[in-house]
């Protein structure tokens, strides 16, 4: 007689015991290397300021350190990973701060960060979120901190704070727009119109990086997504559920630039899903238009006024130009500060 099958649970027991253990060892083994470099971090940092002078000489010490380190203990001791070392110290004053979930070469791509606030941001949200080294890259090549202030109007201090503290807390439908969105993973040409069935379908095929970009807690649930209303089909381009505000978010795709017509049609979907879709316990459905251009005025008419939550967000299929958002971003704050010093003297 074959006992495979009555020994199912005990083997599953048994298999979600050692899964638990590995994953305790992993951390613990990822919590005691980050202890031991950010130590290795101080006695570096300390050797420097132990007498006056010596940090000028600071790249030749931390050569034949690695030279020395290496021959001892084997790879892992470059001198630019020391350098690492020393600003890890530096950059986090309490080892009691550092984050387990997150690895030392997590860290490494956050050090790289000059600004506290941005660098605590995506420090939250790889640890919110999950992120892999390579998606943490990612959204800071892709400047996601610059695209969520600048997604929020006006942004001013407070945001930041809140960004850099919390990282990118979802409570409301306006949490989860960025703009612009950014699909470079796509691979399609930048000089070549580009039809809007064929960007579904490579949004579809690059489904986890397409989900990566919309955010947190945004789960798939297909193209095309018929509406039937008095006997005539409509099709949704792209459904998601997103399971933190517990709402159904309803995408169309737009090659041109925003228009009222696009407007009107998603508004309507969302009637239909508020009506016909959504269990009892759902929040009302949200729309986002993604388009190629949008215009402040021609937002504010066609999507003002409608009680559903709609937004239109641009998309590019390059990675933005970093330094013309940080400049955005900062001429936002700096209007910000003028409008606050003003309010002040009045007072």
């Amino acid at each position: 007689m074959n006992n495979t099958h009555s020994l199912s649970p005990v083997i599953l027991e048994i298999k979600a015991v050692l899964d638990s253990a590995r994953s305790n060892v992993a951390r613990q083994v990822n919590s005691e290397l980050l202890n031991t470099y950010w130590n290795i971090g101080r006695i570096i940092c300390e050797y420097e300021q132990s007498e006056p002078g010596r940090a000028d000489y600071g790249k030749q010490t931390l050569k034949e350190l690695s030279r020395e380190l290496t021959r001892e203990f084997g790879r892992g001791f470059s001198r630019s990973n020391l350098q690492n070392m020393r600003l890890f110290y530096l950059t986090y004053e309490k080892c009691q701060t550092l984050s387990g979930k997150l690895s030392w070469s997590h860290y490494c791509e956050l050090l790289s960060i000059s600004d506290p606030d941005k660098r605590s941001f995506y420090e939250k949200e790889a640890i919110n979120a999950n992120w892999s080294v390579r998606e943490l890259k990612r959204q800071i090549e892709s400047s996601l901190f610059e695209r969520l202030l600048l997604s929020r109007g006006d942004a001013n201090k407070e945001q930041v704070l809140t960004l850099a503290l919390k990282g990118n807390e979802i409570s409301e439908p306006a949490d989860i727009i960025r703009d612009p969105y950014v699909f470079e993973f796509l691979g399609l040409p930048e000089d070549k119109p580009v039809m809007e069935s064929d960007l579904e379908r490579a949004l579809v095929r690059q489904i986890e990086k397409f989900l990566l970009e919309l955010g947190r807690g945004f789960m798939f649930v297909g193209t095309q997504q018929r509406v039937t209303v008095n006997n005539t089909h409509y099709y949704v381009d792209m459904v998601f559920y997103n399971k933190i505000l517990r709402a159904y978010v309803l995408i169309e795709l737009k090659t041109t630039r925003l228009t009222p017509e696009a407007a009107g049609q998603i508004n309507m979907y969302l009637n239909y899903y508020a009506t016909e879709v959504n269990d009892p316990d759902d929040n009302p459905p949200i729309g986002i238009i993604l388009c190629t251009e949008k215009d402040s005025i021609t937002a504010e008419y066609a999507l003002g006024g409608l009680s559903n939550n709609i937004f239109a967000s641009r998309y590019v299929l390059y990675m933005p130009n970093k330094e013309q958002l940080v400049a955005q971003v900062e001429a936002v704050l700096k209007r910000w500060h003028g409008e606050e010093g003003r309010l002040l003297d009045k007072e």
